[in-house]
């Protein structure tokens, strides 16, 4: 009797064992499913559907009255068997059905969808105009810096892109995309880093070239050193690209002047260095001037020693005339400059020589 009513206790506790440890498992679980949605939430941004695009733009379309044939184009234009269009897909069919029932939108389009006629660039009013929804415009905008910076107007995508958010527009990677690749070319660092960040919140959510080539960027920026022979050639290509662009004005001097000051000061740095460590190599030989007294002088009494009475003419101070350097020292200089870095750099540091030596002129 005792013997079963031991059985009966055993029995009822293990499935209290078991009840219990089933519980535990549907707690660990929700705390899992509940970390996971956490992690969804704390993506700063949402990325619209393609559904939601069209719909946005269907219900701007029906304020303009337009006929049966214009709606067939634009049914046409968000035709697809792919719900998941990626990003450039999207701004093309915004601004393409824009234009179709606005003639201001149209003229953008055929400039975004050719290549660069001018350096210049043409008014485009629609992009401040009243009469569209702020929707629209943003996303136009979005649109028109794209094409700028295909060809090289970086300055001119963050002007487009400066006051525009997330939600402002219907295509949010874009938007953060094209905003950090200007700021990286612009040696923006922190900016830059702030919009990959952002960008990178959905990074299994965004078209895949965007993350990987994201990422390509941050790594990149993170590695950028103030005063480095890298940020020296970024800052040479960076004026390479505006003169390309027909810029001459006070932003590239004041960054050509800037690229001097830099190369300037690594000189000096290195120049330092290697007297150094030539005074290292000379560890026997007496440091300073051999006939210099050791005990201060009586005013009444003759100095020993003589010398030639010659002043070294070296120039200590900031302005060093390196452009009339002899060849063969210049030669040296370069070669200490850029011994171990890519080939590229040697093309900078021999481009702020010539720099230099045309400077009287």
């Amino acid at each position: 009797m005792q013997m079963q009513h031991h059985k009966a206790s055993g029995h009822c506790l293990a499935r209290r064992f078991s009840t219990f440890l089933g519980t535990v498992t549907l707690l660990l679980l929700s705390i899992q499913v509940v970390a996971q949605d956490d992690l969804k939430v704390r993506a700063s941004w949402d990325i619209p559907t393609l559904e939601q695009a069209e719909s946005r733009m269907r219900d701007w379309l029906d304020t303009k009255n337009i006929g049966d044939d214009l709606r067939s184009k634009v049914d046409a234009i968000w035709a697809s068997p792919d719900s998941n269009a990626v990003a450039r897909d999207l701004l093309a069919r915004v601004a393409s059905t824009a234009a179709l029932a606005d003639p201001r939108v149209a003229k953008l389009t055929t400039l975004c969808q050719g290549p660069k006629q001018s350096l210049l660039l043409p008014e485009l009013p629609v992009l401040t105009t009243p009469e569209l929804p702020a929707f629209l415009k943003a996303t136009l905008r979005l649109y028109y810096a794209r094409w700028l910076a295909q060809h090289g107007w970086h300055d001119e995508v963050l002007l487009q892109l400066a006051e525009t958010s997330t939600s402002d527009v219907l295509d949010p990677a874009s938007l953060l995309f094209y905003r950090a690749t200007a700021e990286h070319t612009l040696l923006k660092k922190e900016a830059c880093l702030k919009s990959l960040s952002k960008l990178l919140e959905k990074e299994k959510e965004i078209p895949r070239r965007y993350a990987t080539v994201a990422r390509l960027l941050e790594a990149d920026s993170q590695q950028l050193k103030t005063d480095s022979l890298d940020e020296v050639a970024r800052l040479m290509n960076d004026v390479r690209r505006r003169l390309d662009l027909g810029r001459t004005g006070k932003r590239v001097r004041e960054e050509e002047d800037e690229v001097i000051a830099k190369l300037d000061k690594m000189i000096k740095k290195l120049e330092e260095e290697q007297q150094q460590q030539q005074q290292q190599q000379q560890p026997g030989q007496p440091q300073g001037n051999q006939n210099a007294p050791q005990q201060p002088a009586n005013e009444s009494n003759a100095l020993p020693g003589s010398g030639p009475g010659n002043v070294d003419p070296r120039n200590l101070g900031d302005n060093i005339d390196w452009g009339s350097l002899p060849p063969k020292e210049r030669q040296a200089t370069l070669q200490r400059i850029s011994e171990g870095l890519p080939a590229h750099f040697r093309e900078v540091i021999e481009a702020y020589f010539k720099k230099i030596a045309s400077k009287d002129d």
